[in-house]
């Protein structure tokens, strides 16, 4: 029987899974600490294992080199930007991934954050903590809006499905087509200009690759309508945040929510410090229902796995 290491730590965080894998491998071991390890310490947790069941640790060349034998990763995640293709096609490793386990969970935090920024329910808690009773109350409806989705695969998707009894007007920006679930849910498909232009909310819902790292410029943002209310739920590094606090700061961007950054945990406070900024310490996919979900998707990739291919998706 193949020895396993689990990464992840849902496995100790609800027992009753951990219980369901070591009743098919007795022999697993188990992280019950660390949030994310290092290639160092990743290489000293799978020494000598088959199987590495992980959360978020980096997959990288430097970290197959040092595991020969190593043959399946199977992954506890949505995300697989921590996962090197080439290097695991060069090394003969096979990886067992399911996209979209945890989609409801990050479109319910994302509709959250959309009235948060509406209603500005951040800004008067901390008025109201402070013992101050804002004379201007006024916020906005959902209702009605125009919402724009950048990246409309399955998270966006199930955000424009949990909008639709808001009779918001739903576009949406993705190098990809989804005819059939566009007709179904009423999304108008444009182009990112468009959406930039047009958008009252914008929702960004992409993966992070060489294509978006660093998409949102500060060209870009100056670009996007003015006053408008910015969500991210996705990843960090697509929106430059330097760029983005200065635009919060004089008004050219209204509020804005985010759920991912590029440094996490955050070290630099002065984004997350305004009041018309709120931030999630990447609880997207933190619903317990979620991680069960992933943990499950992670288990199957034990067995139901494939050698990546480096261009093809979730790795373009």
């Amino acid at each position: 029987m193949p020895r396993i290491a689990v990464t992840s730590r849902v496995f100790t965080m609800l027992p009753h899974l951990k219980e369901e894998l070591l009743a098919r491998h007795p022999d697993a071991i188990f992280n019950a600490e660390k949030y994310r390890f290092t290639e160092d310490e990743l290489i000293a947790f799978l020494d000598g294992c088959e199987i590495a069941l992980i959360g978020l640790d980096p997959i990288t060349e430097r970290v197959l080199a040092a595991l020969p034998k190593l043959r399946v990763v199977a992954a506890c995640s949505v995300g697989a930007d921590h996962i090197d293709p080439a290097a695991m096609k060069r090394h003969g490793v096979r990886l067992g991934w399911k996209p979209g386990v945890n989609k409801v969970s990050v479109a319910e935090l994302t509709i959250s954050l959309m009235i948060n920024l509406l209603r500005k329910i951040h800004t008067y808690n901390r008025e109201t903590l402070a013992g101050r009773w804002p004379a201007n109350r006024m916020g906005l409806h959902l209702r009605g809006r125009t919402v724009g989705l950048h990246g409309c695969g399955h998270v966006g998707q199930e955000v424009a499905r949990l909008l639709q009894p808001f009779g918001a007007t739903l576009l949406a920006a993705d190098r990809q087509d989804y005819p059939e679930a566009f007709r179904a849910l009423g999304i108008t498909r444009v182009a990112a200009d468009e959406l930039w232009a047009r958008a009252e909310i914008l929702s960004i819902h992409l993966p992070r690759n060489s294509t978006t790292i660093g998409l949102y410029t500060a060209a870009v943002l100056d670009r996007l309508r003015p006053g408008i209310l910015l969500v991210n739920t996705a990843r960090g590094r697509i929106v430059d945040e330097a760029a983005l606090r200065e635009r919060l700061l004089d008004g050219r961007i209204a509020a804005a929510a985010f759920d991912v950054f590029a440094e996490e945990p955050l070290v630099d406070l002065s984004l997350a410090a305004l009041p018309n900024f709120v931030a999630t310490p990447h609880i997207g996919g933190s619903a317990r229902e979620a991680w069960e979900a992933m943990a499950r998707a992670g288990m199957a990739g034990i067995t139901e796995n494939a050698v990546p291919e480096p261009g093809r998706y979730p790795f373009d």
